[in-house]
């Protein structure tokens, strides 16, 4: 076997462990999902290699008859499943929508207001990620760390007081529903656009179980189409705007702005998982909400520290757990145990860390666990598992076994068409 053969039998084989260690553990990163076969058939194929500059009808390229049918479906499911009157599903990303709508609707030098990373907002929505690629002045909102939420009477003055071209909302640390409606009163008083980054909830609003910012005043909402939406990789730029020159402006700014040709193949199955999610949706995303309260005060009660407890933990999929001091390094020293008994999880900063490489916390998802069938037996059940790694402190590899073994009854993919 050459060389090179055998780098490739490497990759595979990385390939195949990787597929084994999340199949046979629990999964809980909140920004990641599973695709289901249906989707999986309309990524592998022939798509992959293919390009489609432009809209439907308006291409550059000829050989793009079927995809034009594929996409044309695709934006009028995205339409009905987002109640919106706009819908571009070419993005790759959320953050490459999240670059778009910024492409669109601000100009370098332009102020914007967004929730601090050390608040759990999104790297792109810092001077590190888009906001600074932009060369926007970024202003991050007072934060209550009680509610996990912006400071609404604060925030709203600081709006009001910077007058910024846009009120970006939305995060990475995303457990409860923004006050969106008041906070948006006072970006528009200002002339501001509001801008929603709903990446991690997006099958939530889509399900109709946390809040719906298109009709609480966000002007354009992004979003990525495999977390909570549980799709295959990329983003979705939407708005419920009639104006053909606002909805021109957000369409330019994915092509050719921020994208050349746009993976076809995972828009593709963008809208097969659209077509389920109108399906299965709503019972999806009432489940994650339901074992994700569940997990949270499952793990209250084993004795963890789960934050927000007075607003009842958590409205999303999302559970955040604090495992020692600020910037201690004890969420970082937890994902690892966690992991070595399978269960994969991220460290996180939460309210007072200051260190993302050493923070207090740990940022739990339940949105693949609930695709796999789990519910809130099933939830209990994981909590007492990290009572024993992190709490009894049990050999993770005997954890392990009990693991494999819940998990090996949860093998399937859920909520979605099985031919």
């Amino acid at each position: 076997m050459s060389a090179s053969r055998e780098t490739v039998e490497q990759v595979l084989n990385a390939v195949d462990d990787s597929g084994k260690h999340y199949g046979t553990g629990f999964p809980m990163i909140a920004s990641e999902n599973v695709i289901s076969p249906l989707v999986s058939q309309a990524c592998n194929s022939d798509l992959h290699g293919r390009y489609a500059e432009g809209l439907p009808g308006k291409r550059y390229y000829q050989g793009c008859d079927d995809f034009d049918t594929i996409e044309s479906i695709g934006i009028d499911l995205a339409k009905k499943v987002f109640n919106a009157s706009f819908v571009n599903i070419q993005p790759t990303s959320g953050t490459v929508s999240n670059i778009a709508a910024l492409k669109a609707l601000v100009k370098p030098g332009d102020r914007i207001t967004a929730v601090s990373t050390a608040d759990g907002g999104h790297i792109s929505h810092a001077q590190m990620g888009a906001v600074g690629l932009r060369g926007l002045d970024l202003h991050t909102y007072p934060w209550d760390a009680d509610r996990m939420e912006p400071d609404i009477d604060a925030a709203a003055a600081m709006i009001r007081d910077v007058k910024p071209k846009m009120a970006l909302f939305g995060a990475s640390v995303f457990l409860f529903p923004t006050p969106l409606q008041e906070l948006a009163n006072a970006a528009h008083e200002v002339g501001a656009t509001v801008m929603y980054d709903g990446a991690h909830v997006l099958g939530l609003i889509a399900g109709g179980v946390f809040q719906d910012p298109l009709r609480e005043g966000a002007d354009v909402m992004t979003g990525s189409s495999h977390k909570t939406f549980p799709g295959p990789q990329g983003g979705f730029l939407i708005s419920n705007s009639e104006d053909e020159k606002f909805q021109k402006k957000l369409n330019n700014a994915v092509f050719p702005g921020t994208n050349s040709s746009y993976h076809l193949h995972h828009v593709a199955g963008k809208v097969v998982a659209l077509a389920e999610f109108d399906e299965f949706g709503t019972k999806y995303a009432q489940d994650i909400v339901a074992n994700a309260k569940e997990l949270a005060s499952s793990l209250a009660s084993e004795g963890f520290d789960v934050l927000a407890e007075d607003r009842g933990y958590t409205a999303s999929h999302q559970v955040l757990t604090r495992h020692g001091g600020i910037d201690s390094g004890a969420g970082r020293k937890a994902a690892s145990i966690l992991e070595e008994a399978g269960i994969i999880t991220n460290m996180n900063m939460l309210p007072g860390d200051t260190k993302a490489m050493s923070p207090s916390g740990l940022r739990l998802g339940v949105q693949e666990l609930t695709r796999h069938g789990m519910g809130p037996e099933e939830m209990e059940e994981v909590a007492e598992c990290f009572r024993r790694v992190l709490l009894d402190n049990e050999d993770p590899s005997k954890v392990k076994t009990t693991v494999n073994s819940i998990r090996s009854n949860f093998q399937e993919v859920k909520y979605c068409f099985t031919e």
